[in-house]
């Protein structure tokens, strides 16, 4: 077992693991960590806790202190300076004229290193932005390009639902979401109606997208084939949440459509789900059975059942049939077929070969 504290540095980021030397930090206590940056100051959000050695990724790094009353001023003061870094950033790239997008500033806690985040369509050559920073600040410079979530999460705003962001606010790491989420859930795929703040796929498509596809496996889907308690039918519409199906039965009259209970439904496989008007052929089908049992002959023959007709040669003809004379044995042999793309033979006649 390893005794670890969980330490955020941001009130959305992420919560890291370090060993607290023996020390008993309170949650919601300002600590000094050792990180790959430097000295950092973060905020305890998880006491000290015992975990599994294949829990932790170790080596941890370790606790400096507590934070006394020094270190919070000299945090505050460092925010000072990350804005005032961010007003002169912005000065020197727009006399240098890239095209870059600064987002935000950070220093560490022992002014060690500052760095700069920036989105930018494709890649910046910065180089001489990073001596100007150099000579004014004098200290290590690190310029690092982010994509339009991070952007999101660093700056904040409020999301079509009139709350703040879900990133900025309490999520820790990005979920792929994909567009299959959308169409599972039966949403409009708009993007203007799908699309966040930064102009990605919404995250919270991720948070129900598990309930759905356990609705799927026994909802049928739209225009598939199903046994119903009143007979055999396609279905129409669905409504995963309510759990109901509306099926446009074989036998129902003037195409109605039937609700039904999906566990009720039972998908018929290896039946073509794009059957059309199968309601309006049951009801031509019934009719005509009906016509027959009266006696009436029934309309619309078709070709298929309708019966077949020999030609009769007249009266006053012969049925005599007309050959062509036979003039050699190779004469009557069938005629070879033509292959299909291919040029017809001509077979040669009996004076060129005795040439």
């Amino acid at each position: 077992m390893t005794t670890i504290i969980g330490v955020r540095f941001k009130s959305n980021g992420k919560t890291y693991y370090f060993d607290p030397q023996g020390v008993q930090v309170p949650v919601g206590a300002g600590v000094i960590v050792e990180t790959a940056r430097g000295l950092e100051y973060g905020e305890c959000v998880q006491g000290n806790t015992d975990l599994p050695d294949q829990n932790v990724v170790q080596p941890l790094k370790r606790v400096i202190r507590i934070a006394n009353e020094n270190d919070l001023k000299t945090a505050e003061r460092n925010k000072k300076r990350a804005d005032e870094a961010y007003l002169i950033c912005k000065q020197k790239i727009e006399e240098r004229g890239l095209e870059m997008n600064l987002v935000t500033v950070e220093c560490t806690f022992d002014m060690n290193k500052m760095l700069f985040y920036f989105t930018a369509d494709g890649r910046v050559d910065f180089r001489d932005l990073v001596k100007d920073l150099a000579g004014v600040f004098r200290t290590r410079i690190e310029l690092r390009q982010i994509g339009v979530r991070d952007e999101a999460k660093m700056i904040g705003g409020l999301g079509a639902c009139g709350r703040e962001l879900c990133c900025s606010s309490y999520l820790e790491d990005f979920h792929p979401v994909s567009i299959n989420m959308a169409k599972d859930q039966n949403l409009s795929l708009n993007p203007a109606k799908i699309s966040g703040t930064c102009g990605r796929l919404m995250c919270c498509l991720k948070y129900e997208h598990e309930a759905y596809a356990e609705l799927q496996k026994v909802t049928p889907r739209q225009g598939s084939v199903v046994d119903t308690p009143d007979g055999r039918g396609k279905v129409i519409s669905t409504q995963m949440l309510r759990g109901t199906c509306k099926v446009q039965l074989d036998d129902s009259p003037d195409h109605q459509l039937t609700e039904f209970r999906c566990a009720d439904c039972c998908q018929v496989k290896g039946v073509c789900r794009n059957r059309q008007n199968q309601a309006a052929l049951a009801e031509e089908r019934r009719r005509r059975e009906e016509e027959q049992q009266a006696g009436e002959p029934a309309p619309h023959t078709t070709r298929a059942n309708k019966p077949r007709q020999d030609k009769q040669p007249p009266a006053d003809e012969p049925d005599v049939q007309e050959h062509a004379p036979l003039t050699d044995e190779t004469d009557a042999a069938p005629r070879r077929r033509r292959r299909r793309g291919g040029r017809r033979r001509h077979k040669p006649a009996e004076s060129e070969v005795g040439e």
